[in-house]
């Protein structure tokens, strides 16, 4: 009985709360498929960016790439994402940005920290996996990496093809039992 209710609660919503939902939903702008084919992924963060008008109108447009883009820290305790592509606003005048111009990551100093530590190590790097607007903000996903040899990356292609296969079959079974 009290599944029915919240069942009924949850179909019932406001137009106000259906628009605060849409708000707060994650909206993708560029994934860095490349990053997560070469690397390894140990840990994840959630940066910030500090941006222009005319690079979030650009953004809102959906265009941006982050396949060659990375992250690097200065001498004043910075992390900066340096070679993502947004391309100039068409709309822009004299005030356009320029498209790959370094970025300032907007990161808490203990998360600058643990990742310049980090990245002291031989093989780590950080690298930004994905781009996206929440809360009406643009985000950037980064995470710690290490590169894979390519024994590695064989692996991870046999891994997903044989979870594809195997899906396929329960799939193919579950229709079978249907009939």
């Amino acid at each position: 009985m009290a599944k029915m209710k919240q069942q009924r609660a949850a179909q019932k919503l406001t137009s106000a709360q259906k628009a605060k939902a849409e708000a707060d939903a994650k909206h993708t702008i560029a994934r860095n498929k490349k990053a997560l084919h070469d690397y390894v992924i140990d840990k994840r963060f959630e940066a910030g960016l500090a941006l222009t008008g005319t690079e979030v109108k650009a953004l809102r447009a959906g265009r941006a790439s982050l396949s060659q883009a990375w992250v690097e820290f200065d001498r004043r305790g910075e992390a900066w994402l340096v070679g993502a592509n947004i391309p100039v606003y068409a709309m822009g005048s004299w005030t356009n940005h320029k498209p790959s111009a370094k970025r300032k990551l907007l990161l808490h100093k203990d998360e600058i920290r643990e990742l310049e530590f980090k990245v002291r190590d031989k093989g780590v790097t950080v690298v930004p996996l994905e781009l996206y607007f929440i809360r009406g903000r643009v985000k950037v996903e980064i995470a710690l990496a290490h590169g894979k040899q390519d024994w590695d990356k064989r692996e991870s292609i046999k891994r997903r093809e044989a979870d594809r296969e195997a899906a396929r079959a329960m799939s193919e079974a579950r229709k079978k039992m249907r009939y």
